[in-house]
C-alpha cells in the first residue's frame, strides 16, 4: 500500500480556533517548515506578554516560528526562501499579498468558519447567529487577492447545538475544520483535489464592535437570543441600567414552566424567579443566569438581583 504524499508547508493561524488544524497538520506528517502567528500580546489584569495559542503549540511540536503583525518585506523574504509546497492559514489575522501569495508552489489554502460565499471576513461565525442563519459550516479555499473570494476546494455543513454561542461554536468548527483541511492538504498532495467557484450571493462578515453587542430589548425574543449568541464571548452581550453597562454572561429563553403569568413582560422589565430574572422582549421573556455588573466580578443574576430595587428595567 503506498503511503499518502506528504508536503513542505508554511502554516499561519493565531488564536485557539487555529490550533487543532496546526496539530492535525503536523500529525499527519507533513512537513511545517514555519509557523507565522501574530506577536505576543498583552493579557489579564497585570498585562502579561503572552505568545498566542498558536505559538505555545508550534513551540510545543518544536516547529520554527515567525511572529509578526504584518506579512511585510521581510517577512515575505524569509518565507519565501522555505521552498514550501503549500501554504494553509486558519484564523491568522494579517492579509497575505503578492509576491508571497504565490511563493508557495501550490500558493495558499485558507480554512474559514462559514459556508462561502455566505459571510466573507473576520467574523463568519458570530454574524451566521445574529442573523439566525439555519446553517453553518466550513470552507476550505484557494486564498485570491479579493477576500475569502477564492475557488473552494470542500464545504460542509456542521450540526450545531440550539443554544450555541459563537465561541462554542466555533471550538466546535475548529475540530471539524481541521479534519476537513487535512483532506484538502491531502487531495493536494496526490493532485486529486478540484476547486470549484464560489456560488450565490456573497455577505460581508466583519469584525465586531463592542456597540455589536448592545441588547435592544424591544425586539422579538428570538432576535435578541441570535445577538446574544453572537456576540458571546466576543464583544459581549451587555444592556444598561441607570446609565451603566451590565455584561449578559448567559441568556436563554424561558421555559414555559419558568415564566408563568410573566410572558406579558414589557421590553427591559424584570421579573426575579428561582434561579434567575426574566426580562421582557419585544415578545416573550427570556432568562438572565449570570451577569456582570459594572465595576464587579461576574456573579449569579438572581444573587445581584436581590440587591437591586423593585422596579428594575434594562436598556434605561
Amino acid at each position: 500500500m503506498t503511503s499518502p504524499r506528504t508536503l513542505r508547508l508554511i502554516f499561519a493561524g493565531t488564536p485557539d480556533v487555529a490550533v487543532p488544524s496546526l496539530r492535525a497538520l503536523h500529525e499527519a506528517g507533513h512537513d511545517i517548515a514555519a509557523v507565522v502567528t501574530r506577536p505576543d500580546a498583552p493579557l489579564g489584569r497585570k498585562r502579561v506578554l503572552t505568545p498566542s495559542p498558536v505559538a505555545q503549540a508550534a513551540e510545543e511540536l518544536g516547529l520554527r516560528v515567525l511572529k509578526t503583525a504584518r506579512l511585510d518585506d521581510d517577512a515575505t523574504s524569509e518565507l519565501a526562501a522555505l521552498g514550501a509546497d503549500l501554504a494553509a492559514v486558519v484564523a491568522y489575522g494579517g492579509l497575505v499579498r503578492e509576491p508571497l501569495l504565490s511563493a508557495p508552489a501550490q500558493g495558499w489554502i485558507n480554512l474559514h468558519f462559514s459556508l462561502l460565499p455566505r459571510w466573507r471576513g473576520a467574523a463568519p461565525v458570530q454574524h451566521a447567529l445574529i442573523a439566525g442563519d439555519a446553517e453553518i459550516g466550513t470552507a476550505v479555499f484557494q486564498l485570491v487577492k479579493e477576500l475569502d473570494a477564492g475557488d473552494v476546494y470542500a464545504q460542509e455543513t456542521v450540526a450545531l447545538p440550539p443554544e450555541a454561542t459563537a465561541g462554542e461554536a466555533l471550538e466546535i468548527l475548529a475540530q471539524t475544520g481541521a479534519r476537513q483541511l487535512v483532506e484538502v492538504v491531502a487531495a493536494i498532495a496526490d493532485g486529486t483535489a478540484v476547486a470549484q467557484p464560489q456560488t450565490g450571493e456573497a455577505t460581508a462578515a466583519p469584525k465586531l464592535a463592542l456597540a455589536d453587542g448592545l441588547i435592544d430589548w424591544t425586539e422579538p425574543a428570538e432576535r435578541v437570543f441570535a445577538r446574544y449568541r453572537g456576540v458571546t464571548p466576543e464583544p459581549g452581550a451587555h444592556t444598561t441600567l441607570d446609565g451603566a453597562r451590565v455584561k449578559l454572561l448567559a441568556l436563554a429563553p424561558a421555559r414555559e414552566a419558568e415564566a408563568p403569568g410573566d410572558a406579558a413582560l414589557a421590553p427591559g422589565a424584570t421579573a426575579a424567579i428561582r434561579g434567575g430574572v426574566l426580562i421582557g422582549t419585544g415578545t416573550e421573556p427570556l432568562l438572565l443566569t449570570r451577569v456582570q455588573p459594572a465595576g464587579k466580578g461576574a456573579m449569579a443574576a438572581a444573587d445581584w438581583f436581590r440587591g437591586l430595587r423593585d422596579d428594575v428595567r434594562f436598556g434605561a
